[in-house]
């Protein structure tokens, strides 16, 4: 951070899988102030674990405290309840920073509902997944006010190997459901060429040394392959989660009147996977919709 950046004190809203180490990051770069969790046990668990952290009694008790306010949380109304009670505590020059995955319109509305206290507001979703987070490689999609953009910008190098600034406010959004579309599409393809694989009895190992060394080489299957053919999924990212994204996708689908044949696909099936209990669980088990041993 340049200087006028280090003077700078930042708070940090919601301590999930993905919000915990991202604010670790910043603990770790000397930049964090405070911390608020809608579970106080959460909340006071990280503090202890990052000496000089405070925990803030209330979102309007983190205002007071800090310039920017950092925003991790999993849904549309999850983000408007952590405003409302932010807002009148607010103050002019401040700047909150929303890395949520939630609609283009809803961070819209939210912007301008700030900007008339003077308060800045970037829609700034990331993608890379929880490994992501905890290495710190995350990549982040910000749309807002450039100004307010570029004088918190650095703050992502924190936890992001790369960040662009893509728009006025809800570009940020509109680009994280370009990113999930891709991400279901790739998640359908490798686990239904797994499930093939299977059925065709293919040995596991050399095929997936084939398979990641080659043109189908991707993140997913590199990452989830062995792991979904063992049938664990304990790590990774929500069925639920990624169900949420693709709703989102789909309805600006609609508004573009653009058809999305992935999404005709992955809607329902990541419906079915939540129908069956795998609420908790990565996305990768969806292979169990597709192998010969379906739930």
């Amino acid at each position: 951070m340049n200087q006028t950046d280090t003077e700078k004190t930042i708070g940090w809203i919601g301590l999930g899988a993905m919000g915990w180490p991202m604010a670790g990051h910043l603990h770790a770069k000397g930049w964090l102030t405070a911390v608020w969790n809608r579970t106080v046990d959460k909340a006071e668990a990280f503090a202890e674990q990052h000496k000089g952290v405070s925990v803030a009694e209330d979102p309007a008790d983190m205002a007071g405290q800090v310039d920017v306010i950092a925003i991790c949380v999993s849904a549309d109304d999850d983000l408007i309840g952590v405003i409302d009670a932010l807002e009148d505590s607010l103050r002019r020059g401040q700047i909150v920073v929303d890395h949520s995955t939630v609609s283009p319109a809803t961070a819209r509305q939210l912007a301008e509902r700030l900007a008339q206290k003077g308060v800045g507001f970037v829609d700034a979703p990331v993608t890379g997944g929880v490994e992501g987070a905890i290495k710190g490689n995350l990549a982040i999609m910000a749309g807002g006010n450039w100004d307010d953009f570029h004088a918190i910008s650095t703050l992502f190098d924190a936890y992001a190997r790369l960040h662009h600034h893509l728009g006025p406010s809800g570009a940020g959004q509109s680009a994280k459901a370009v990113n999930q579309l891709m991400v279901a599409g790739i998640a359908e393809a490798v686990c239904e060429s797994l499930a093939l694989m299977e059925r065709l009895d293919l040995p596991r190992e050399p095929m997936l040394e084939l398979l990641s060394g080659g043109a189908a080489g991707n993140w997913f299957l590199d990452k989830r392959g062995r792991t979904m053919l063992a049938d664990e999924f304990d790590v990774g990212f929500a069925p639920a989660l990624l169900l949420k994204d693709l709703k989102i996708c789909q309805a600006l689908c609609d508004q573009a009147d653009f058809t999305s044949g992935v999404l005709r696909q992955a809607i329902p099936d990541y419906q079915r996977l939540i129908d069956h209990g795998e609420t908790g669980r990565d996305i990768s088990a969806l292979i169990r919709l597709k192998h010969p041993l379906e739930i």
